[in-house]
């Protein structure tokens, strides 16, 4: 008896890793990028080079958060300064655009962001989502970036 396997590629990215419901202030998020099922270049909402945070929701679902620069200010030329600014409206509940309620299978989990920093588990995936982005100066020096100690 032969089963039909799933492609790996339609795995939901949902696992026991992501943290779910909306994190209080430093709480621990996910960090996103783009699967290739996400297409990007009609996407009205995600930019390219977009940084991109949240959470899993009971429903399976994951609620996200983005920041992609779109109104070029220097301050958000850096990868990780545009997923701090998303996490940060996340954790504000700050009123947003840069917010969407999405399939698990769009999005990819790469690490983790919390108050204190990021911290990046695959950063060959964060560095393909720039490259296709034509960002790569945007990204970061290191796996981990840290912006405040405990």
């Amino acid at each position: 008896m032969s089963q039909e396997r799933t492609p790996l590629h339609e795995v939901s990215t949902y696992s026991k890793d992501t943290p779910v419901g909306c994190p209080d202030v430093n709480g621990r998020a996910a960090v996103f990028v783009p699967t290739a099922l996400f297409d990007v270049s009609s996407s009205t909402t995600i930019r390219k080079g977009a940084g991109i945070v949240g959470y899993g929701n009971a429903d399976g679902s994951l609620t996200i958060y983005f920041e992609a620069n779109r109104f070029d200010e220097s301050s958000l030329h850096k990868w990780e300064n545009k997923a701090r600014k998303a996490y940060d409206r996340m954790v504000a509940g700050a009123p947003t655009v840069s917010k969407a309620k999405m399939d698990p299978k769009m999005v990819e989990q790469i690490g983790y962001i919390d108050g204190t920093g990021i911290q990046i588990k695959l950063p060959e995936q964060l560095q393909h989502w720039l490259q296709v982005s034509n960002a790569l100066d945007t990204a970061p020096a290191d796996a981990f970036i840290v912006w405040k100690t405990k």
